[in-house]
């Protein structure tokens, strides 16, 4: 990982730790189902604009399986548990419990490879578990109506992230931005069946859209096209290393701007998820490489 790659995880993680704060503020008002349509929609009209001025194209005809499968478990599927998490838990939890993704990348690479799980990896996901009943088990907030469930919501949809990537990463090559862009038009047309079970409980003011467009333009849009550039240049697991630091941001953005209280479980879960974490991956902060799937070298 050189100096330009490890500079696109830093923005990547601001960028993606401040999902966790728009989604807490818009979630409650709009929905699940309603908050995603918007986000999805707005990144997929943005891409669409960039597409247009670069003179990309899709090329729907060879690839709209693929950007089905990828806009299911890499957009709608973790997008619609989050912001049914994001009604109950607070950014700061959110985020860390998306700090396991990259623990739940490495057994799913083991695993697609058919390779023996190593002690090491073992020992870090004891660690991230104990790290994640830390977090939960002395935050006020798990004690709020429905937490046990946005709680599952949370981890089911950090697990999403984890197939995605090494999905892409193994799937026919595809350049990132149209990975991002047909996958978002794709995410669009599959949250459309939920909308009518799931509507806005409240209206939404200028400020709640404004949270909504962040979401599409910010945290999908231009992110996505980062992050599958990290997957071609880094493989799935390293580049799942972003969540090392979205939490950290995750948890300033909601002091910063939500005065969510972080007590001494929040810093002290997130520290072991991120330890067993970077045990699972191999990461170090000294320029070791990640553990990488033998299926998700670079093509």
């Amino acid at each position: 990982m050189n100096t330009a790659n490890l500079l696109r995880l830093i923005v990547l993680a601001a960028i993606w730790g401040s999902s966790f704060l728009f989604m807490r503020i818009a979630a409650p008002v709009l929905g699940p189902a309603v908050l995603i349509e918007y986000r999805v929609a707005f990144a997929a009209v943005f891409l669409a604009i960039v597409g247009v001025i670069l003179k990309k194209r899709l090329d729907l005809a060879a690839n709209w399986k693929h950007y089905l499968i990828l806009g299911f478990i890499n957009s709608a599927l973790p997008f619609l548990l989050f912001a049914f998490a994001a009604r109950t838990l607070s950014a700061s939890v959110l985020s860390v419990l998306n700090a396991t993704a990259p623990m739940w990348g490495a057994l799913i690479g083991a695993l697609w490879s058919r390779q023996a799980i190593a002690g090491k990896q073992v020992l870090g996901l004891v660690l991230g578990t104990c790290g994640v009943a830390l977090l939960v088990g002395f935050d006020d907030v798990t004690t709020r109506p429905g937490a046990p469930l946005a709680i599952a919501a949370a981890l089911l949809a950090a697990f999403c992230y984890s197939v995605a990537s090494t999905y892409a990463r193994s799937a026919k090559t595809v350049e990132p931005y149209a990975n991002a862009h047909g996958s978002m038009w794709a995410a669009t047309l599959l949250v459309i069946p939920a909308l009518p079970f799931f509507p806005a409980p409240a209206t939404a003011t200028p400020g709640i859209m404004g949270a909504a467009l962040a979401l599409g333009v910010l945290c999908s849009g231009i992110a996505y096209i980062m992050y599958f550039k990290l997957i071609q240049q880094v493989g799935p697991t390293s580049a799942l290393t972003v969540t090392f630091l979205s939490p950290l941001f995750g948890i300033l953005w909601g002091v910063l701007f939500l005065s969510e209280h972080v007590g001494w479980h929040t810093v002290a879960g997130a520290a072991v998820v991120i330890a067993g974490t970077a045990l699972v991956t191999g990461f170090t902060p000294f320029g070791a490489r990640a553990i990488v799937a033998p299926s998700s070298t670079s093509k």
